[in-house]
């Protein structure tokens, strides 16, 4: 009876209402078709990126970074004396079943085992990176059953803030195929250690600050870091394999295309098929990664800008900071600078990074 009254009436209404909206639906998917979509979308970039970038200089950056990338994974192709383009490359790496465990309880648990084993090593090299270091733990964990089927490839979970429970590195093994193991030493580092654990834990246990900036949110900064962290483990000497090195470039990859395509779409009127179609060329990711993908864009414009713009911003920064101190650059210092405030606007962070330079002169 309370489906029939009140559950059916609900769907009906639902139905009339999205029917209705379908007669003013068009097949533009960007948000230039609106009144003011212009206006909308630029505001939408300084709230996601924290930044003053407008939306050409996003797109630029993007192309540029694409085409670094792509010239960093042809260098690879070199040391393992691939023999072909690099869409060729692309589709090798896509489905040789070397990059892949198998998808059963053993697979899964040794992609456990090597990702803990990932962390762990990297604990041992904190020092050479980080003063400040969280005194909460980190555990790797499978994705559980009931949800691995809708959640995301992998995510970070913060511990508890009494201490009683560690962070922790999900992993989403529902289909291995999705899990390559090139991929694997990047995820680690992003998801875990030098990564959002790190930049979160270290966060909640600051002391002498309001409780709102131990817990505040920025996605510029929060994921900027977290890609950030993909990258200086390989600047103490990580990724010694190569194909490691190529997933990490991967992914890197992935956010650059994502400048392209979120900007291209909203402001250079791209279509859907536009969009997929330039991951499908520039990445090597499944052609549902792409659909996915876009789809994000579409819905959520400017949202997927965020990554990369924070990973430039922190490179940005720190170049900055070796250049105006030389040989009194300390990278621990910097990373102190970065992770002891909170998660901050990128305006506010490069106001911080300056005053530590200042301070340091």
């Amino acid at each position: 009876l309370a489906l029939q009254n009140e559950v059916e009436s609900g769907y009906e209404t639902l139905i009339a209402t999205l029917e209705n909206q379908q007669q003013r639906a068009t097949l533009e998917d960007g948000v230039w078709k609106f009144p003011k979509g212009d206006e909308f979308y630029e505001h939408a970039l300084q709230q996601t990126t924290t930044t003053d970038m407008t939306a050409d200089e996003i797109h630029k950056l993007g192309l540029s970074e694409v085409a670094r990338i792509h010239g960093e994974m042809k260098e690879i192709m070199k040391k393992v004396n691939f023999d072909g383009s690099l869409h060729d490359f692309f589709k090798f790496m896509r489905e040789d079943k070397q990059f892949y465990y198998s998808d059963d309880a053993f697979g899964k648990a040794e992609y456990l085992k090597e990702a803990t084993a990932i962390i762990e090593d990297m604990k041992g090299d904190l020092d050479q990176l980080f003063i400040t270091k969280p005194k909460a733990d980190i555990k790797v964990k499978a994705v559980e059953a009931f949800r691995e089927a809708s959640a995301g490839k992998a995510f970070y979970q913060q511990p508890a803030i009494d201490g009683s429970r560690p962070g922790t590195y999900y992993a989403n093994l529902y289909k291995m195929k999705a899990m390559p193991s090139y991929q694997m030493e990047a995820l680690a580092y992003h998801e875990g250690i030098p990564g959002h654990h790190m930049q979160i834990a270290i966060a909640q246990e600051l002391e002498g600050i309001p409780d709102f900036r131990k817990h505040s949110f920025y996605t510029a900064y929060v994921e900027g870091w977290g890609l950030y962290s993909e990258l200086i483990p390989k600047e103490i000497g990580k990724y010694e394999d190569p194909y490691s090195d190529f997933g990490r470039l991967a992914m890197e990859l992935w956010r650059a295309c994502r400048l392209v395509v979120d900007t291209g779409i909203h402001t250079k009127k791209w279509s859907r098929d536009d969009g997929i179609k330039y991951y499908a060329i520039n990445t090597p990711n499944a052609e549902i990664d792409a659909v996915k993908m876009v789809e994000r864009h579409i819905v959520m414009p400017s949202q997927a800008t965020a990554y990369k713009v924070g990973m430039n911003k922190i490179l940005d920064l720190r170049k900055m900071a070796k250049a105006d101190l030389g040989e009194d650059f300390d990278i621990k210092e910097f990373h102190d600078v970065i992770l002891t405030s909170g998660a901050l606007p990128l305006t506010v962070l490069e106001k911080q990074v300056k005053a530590y330079i200042q301070s340091k002169k």
